[in-house]
């Protein structure tokens, strides 16, 4: 059993359910550990460990005093503050309390172990904020001592003025931030990368995109040499695009230290890895994606015939709409440069050369960042640029991912730039093409189609589907017409505790208050929009996820048709009330009776009249205020429609996905099954318009959940000739689907 109170755990003990307190990056290790894929061995140092640290040693006070004079817009105020409060913490003691669980841990390593010490920030490695490259990584580390020295420097990397500056850019309460370190087997890697599971620029999630060099990963996270690139298929695992680059030095260990050394001509010109470890690094993140169900962002490294994982987070762009994708045509001039496209977008500024962070004065408002390469400490400058252009690194670096959070246009592996741009120069930077252009250009974005999309109204509304409350303002300010499926189950996520656990530890408030204030700030955005909550529809895999969920849930073989939905709510009532009672505080506390039920997964009649009751019995009346759903995603569903809909119900919404898969007997996760998932299938499509036609015939409402709408407007035209009243989509096809209705309603 874990105590969130212990100092140190091997990375085999801990899952993702343990990164509040270990951090994300910690968390993903242990959890790709525990599901048998390439990590090496280590142990990680707890959050509990250096909130200790702090306090033995009178720490916040002390530094406390030194951030309240930070002026976040001068640099110098921040470089000079976080060398204080670095001091003041590296030379600070490590109570015999804490250094020996380490040195123990540390022991069972190997005698003489190299190790890694990395950053696992608890803020870190989120969907919206990856931290990237903000704290310290030290690299074969070896002895008890360096260890110590390691460990102090990581907890005083969490004071790096990039990382300062960028808590105070995502507005983190800095007296919530703090940091755990992951101590790892060092990787003698002989090349290293980053790999994305969706094409980091064009946000195409049909390839993974591998990036590669010699030795040791710190340089192409750094950009201080430029990648191999490779582009492979996701389905046919084929290797699409294949660009090597020159290396001229790598880093590595020698004589006892690492070094930087100068790799020979021929050597440098080789590809990185060959083509079946490329093929094999698509595999491992096809796996990885999979397990976590979202697009993944994935350091890795080689070490002779082995590849390791050594990092994984989400990737933290795929919600960054700002940028518009420049359409390029034949009257534009001629390029004066052209590089690698690292963010999208186009902008037009001063050039400012930055050879150093020295220069970094040098930037102003809206100019245009010029470097020899990018790293995290550039993140203060980056901020106010309007483009950033390197001569090295690649599109995979961790500079290269903040400016994509930023919605900054950026270049790099532009080689000359220093010498071609010169200080002063006007010019247009264009992120999507790698292209740059002398004077003030203008180009053509698809942004005006956007705007335009954005304003148009229809008949039939437009929803959207949203999990994370943190991206509820943003696209609450979409046209949108209010949210159709709003998912439970990452709310739940991060809660972290299975629900039972905490009802027999006479803590379910800690549930109901948790999920109530997730709930809230989604309505609070969206009111008085209607938001239909879909409740909780885990699946016993999924629930033994969370912590204290061995104990409650059986393993199942065919999780996907187990025990699910509605038959939880009747066989764990006190769990489903602890739901409920979020909804009501919601709704009569905090006065948003905007917020609506969906039940998912009801397999019958009996189920629906018998989850029916539960609700009453809480509190919750339906009525004109508070509308009853159903999904629509069981066979069942549509055979007896008409028998559920007369037990009431206020609405019926398909789900597109579920119910495909269930009429053709498909896993849609299958990749040797892909041809065969279509929600287009005439079985589907039969399904579909008799839901749509039943529900018009009651006169309730019908909407569709899935990305079925912006994909094939045909079945848009059939929806809409049908009766349906309106569809939910994910909020990247918004605007799209909203045009495909549009033109449909219009006629055109």
């Amino acid at each position: 059993m874990i105590n969130q109170k212990d100092f140190v755990l091997w990375l085999s003990e801990i899952d993702k359910t343990h990164a509040p307190y270990i951090g994300g990056k910690a968390a993903n290790l242990g959890e790709m550990l525990k599901n048998k894929l390439p990590v090496p061995n280590g142990f990680v140092i707890t959050s509990s460990a250096y909130q200790t640290f702090i306090k033995e040693n009178n720490l916040k006070d002390k530094i406390h005093a030194v951030m309240k004079s930070i002026d976040y817009n001068d640099p110098n105020s921040l470089s000079k503050s976080s060398k204080q409060i670095k001091k003041i913490i590296v030379t600070a003691k490590v109570s015999p309390k804490i250094a020996n669980p380490v040195l123990e841990h540390y022991k069972k390593l190997g005698k003489d172990a190299l190790v890694a010490v990395r950053s696992s920030a608890t803020s870190e490695d989120s969907k919206t904020a990856s931290f990237a490259g903000q704290q310290a990584t030290f690299l074969n580390v070896l002895g008890s001592e360096n260890l110590i020295k390691a460990i102090l420097g990581g907890w005083a990397s969490l004071f790096e003025s990039r990382a300062m500056f960028y808590r105070h850019e995502e507005k983190l309460n800095e007296n919530q931030v703090a940091i755990s370190l992951v101590i790892q087997k060092m990787v003698n890697s002989e090349s290293s990368g980053v790999m994305f599971t969706i094409d980091p620029v064009t946000l195409d999630k049909s390839n993974v995109v591998i990036e590669a060099i010699y030795g040791l990963g710190e340089y192409i996270v750094g950009g201080k040499v430029t990648p191999d690139h490779y582009v492979v298929d996701k389905n046919s695992l084929r290797i699409v695009t294949k660009k090597v680059e020159p290396q001229k030095i790598m880093l590595t260990r020698k004589d006892g230290q690492n070094k930087s050394v100068t790799l020979a001509n021929q050597r440098g010109s080789g590809q990185k890895i060959d083509d079946q470890d490329i093929v094999s690094l698509a595999v491992l993140g096809k796996l990885i994606e999979k397990h976590y169900n979202y697009p993944q962002d994935i350091e890795w490294a080689k070490e002779g015939k082995n590849i390791y994982i050594v990092q994984t987070r989400p990737v933290t762009t795929l919600g960054n709409k700002k940028r518009g994708i420049a359409l390029l045509t034949s009257k534009l001039p001629e390029s004066i440069l052209i590089g690698d496209p690292a963010s999208p977008g186009v902008a037009t500024g001063k050039v400012r050369i930055v050879k150093s962070i020295k220069d970094a004065d040098k930037v102003q408002l809206h100019d245009v960042l010029v470097a020899p390469y990018t790293n995290p400490d550039y993140v203060p400058i980056m901020k106010k640029s309007s483009a950033i252009i390197t001569e090295r690194g690649g599109r995979t670096s961790h500079a290269a991912i903040v400016s994509r959070e930023f919605g900054i246009p950026a270049i790099v592996g532009a080689q000359n730039a220093l010498s071609i741009l010169k200080d002063g120069m006007i010019v247009t930077v264009v992120g999507d093409t790698g292209k740059i252009y002398e004077g003030a250009v203008a180009i053509k974005s698809d942004q005006k189609e956007d705007t335009e999309a954005g304003k148009l109204k229809t008949k039939t509304k437009v929803f959207v589907n949203i999990a994370e409350p943190e991206r509820a303002v943003e696209v609450a300010k979409m046209n949108v017409d209010g949210i159709g499926l709003l998912r439970a189950e990452f709310m739940v996520a991060r809660i972290g505790i299975h629900p039972k656990k905490l009802i027999k530890e006479g803590k379910g408030k800690i549930f109901t208050q948790r999920l109530a204030k997730d709930l809230t700030t989604i309505c609070q955005a969206f009111y008085p929009r209607p938001v239909i909550f879909r409740t909780t529809d885990f699946k016993t895999n999924e629930y033994r996820n969370l912590i204290g969920g061995k104990e409650f849930e059986e393993v199942e073989e065919n999780p996907m048709l187990g025990y699910r939905g509605v038959s939880r709510y009747i066989q764990d009532k006190d769990v489903f009330m602890l739901e409920l009672e979020a909804i009501k505080h919601v709704r009569n506390v905090k006065k948003l009776t905007n917020l609506n039920i969906m039940l998912p997964f009801v397999r019958t009649v009996d189920e629906l009249i018998e989850v029916k009751k539960i609700i009453a019995s809480s509190g919750l009346k339906r009525g004109k205020d508070l509308l009853l759903y159903m999904m629509a995603e069981i066979p069942s569903n549509f055979i007896i429609l008409e028998d559920f809909i007369k037990a009431g119900l206020d609405g019926i919404s398909i789900g597109s996905n579920d119910l495909t898969m269930l009429v053709l007997g498909v896993d849609r996760d299958n990749s040797r099954l892909t041809e065969s998932f279509n929600e287009m299938n005439k079985a589907v499509q039969i399904a579909i318009e008799k839901i749509v036609k039943t529900c018009s015939k009651y006169k309730i409402l019908c909407s569709i959940c899935g990305q079925a709408p912006s994909n094939y407007p045909e079945l848009v035209k059939n929806l809409i000739r049908w009766g349906i009243n309106s569809v939910s989509v994910a909020p990247d096809v918004i605007n799209k689907t909203r045009r495909i209705i549009y033109n449909i309603e219009q006629g055109k």
